[in-house]
């Protein structure tokens, strides 16, 4: 399927690895010039070439902290007028709520809630004045079944999709669409993070986790990252102008409710 946006231009952000990195492949083997955006230099720029060589699209790395507003600024310098959104961060620690204070939350707020509201404020009225948006927010499967040890994550990233539940009712009328893609358990460097987390307060060794959730997962296996930069890349399409406001669970099944 062609997917409608070759020449686009992307910013996404936190791409150097797991699904942000997935998502900027996808979009750049459709055609789409991007700019990730990373901490760490080397990690970025190694990704970077990766993606040209992969597909030959225009790749800008821009290194800086997105939950900041330097960093932010950098990207928006880089990428000004881009077509297509991907808002990603790294999630805050997993942990006991008892042992979290203000600085905690307040960190948690800014990097997976601020954020992304003020990138979305950035750039939305651009992609309403050219007629063509789409904006993806990457979330996290907690939104529709919190998990107790990522309580930060849990409250930070439903304020995100409260707020974006009503913006994304008022931009579809100018083919700007502004959507939440939820990851269950995909295979990255956070879910190690979070099985050794949940090996700690188990008390079982961190591999005897690791299968423990992969037999529970009724698809028996973890997502691939490739999988989620796929359903990205439609989400940005052409094809997926009549779908906004809505939260796309990518978990395997793992989630039992029926809606």
């Amino acid at each position: 399927m062609d997917l409608g946006i070759a020449g686009r231009k992307a910013l996404v952000c936190a791409a150097s690895r797991g699904l942000g990195k997935a998502c900027a492949l996808a979009l750049a083997r459709e055609g789409v010039s991007v700019t990730i955006t990373a901490r760490t230099r080397d990690v970025l720029e190694r990704t970077a070439e990766e993606i040209r060589q992969a597909t030959g699209v225009e790749v800008t790395p821009v290194v800086g902290d997105i939950t900041t507003d330097e960093g932010r600024q950098a990207a928006l310098d880089a990428c000004p007028e881009p077509d297509i959104l991907i808002n990603n961060a790294g999630g805050p620690p997993p942990g006991d709520f008892r042992n979290w204070g203000r600085d905690e939350w307040i960190g948690a707020v800014e990097g997976n809630m601020l954020t992304p509201i003020l990138l979305i404020k950035a750039t939305v009225d651009g992609m309403i004045a050219r007629g063509f948006g789409r904006i993806v927010n990457i979330t996290s499967s907690a939104v529709k079944a919190p998990i107790p040890v990522l309580g930060l994550s849990n409250g930070a990233r439903s304020g995100l999709t409260g707020f974006v539940a009503g913006i994304a009712r008022e931009t579809i009328a100018h083919n700007v669409t502004i959507n939440n893609l939820l990851p269950g358990p995909f295979e990255t460097d956070r879910l190690r993070a979070t099985f050794e987390a949940s090996a700690k307060r188990s008390g079982r060794p961190v591999e005897e986790e690791v299968e423990h959730r992969r037999r529970s997962n009724p698809a028996r296996r973890f997502g691939r990252p490739e999988e989620f930069g796929a359903a990205c890349a439609f989400l940005c399409s052409v094809h997926a102008g009549y779908m906004t406001g809505q939260n796309i669970l990518l978990d395997g099944g793992a989630y039992p409710g029926t809606f």
